[in-house]
């Protein structure tokens, strides 16, 4: 069990570091109100446990270690939900509606598909 938590504790100390600086990057090169850094970022994680899900799903590709590793610790660690519902306060907050219905369904509904497809790749190979 200690093995266990500290691989969910090293994947989640890697992944929260990638959000930042992917998160970071992307908003800096977009001026908008509109939080895409943290929309990207929650698409990408949501594909890559689509893949990674997908993958150790198709056998034995993955001890259980790395499986929390990779899903409960660094995507985990790299999607943004709390900070995704902040953020959908202070649009509601600023009275953006439009900005903050877009992103809600948008990161949600998308999410979704990028899991799926994610997935889904896994299946083709």
């Amino acid at each position: 069990m200690t093995r266990i938590l500290l691989l969910i504790g090293t994947g989640s100390f890697i992944g929260g570091i990638s959000r930042f600086l992917v998160s970071r990057f992307v908003q800096s090169a977009v001026l908008s109100a509109f939080p895409y850094g943290t929309f990207i970022v929650n698409i990408l994680g949501c594909f890559l446990i689509g893949i990674i899900y997908g993958l150790t799903e198709r056998g034995n590709l993955a001890d259980a270690g790395l499986r929390m590793f990779l899903t409960v610790g660094f995507c985990g660690g790299f999607t943004t939900f709390s900070t995704f519902t902040n953020e959908n306060l202070a649009l509601l907050r600023d009275g953006n509606i439009l900005q903050f219905a877009l992103y809600s369904s948008l990161s949600v509904f998308i999410g979704i598909l990028a899991t799926y497809f994610g997935n889904m790749i896994t299946k083709m190979f």
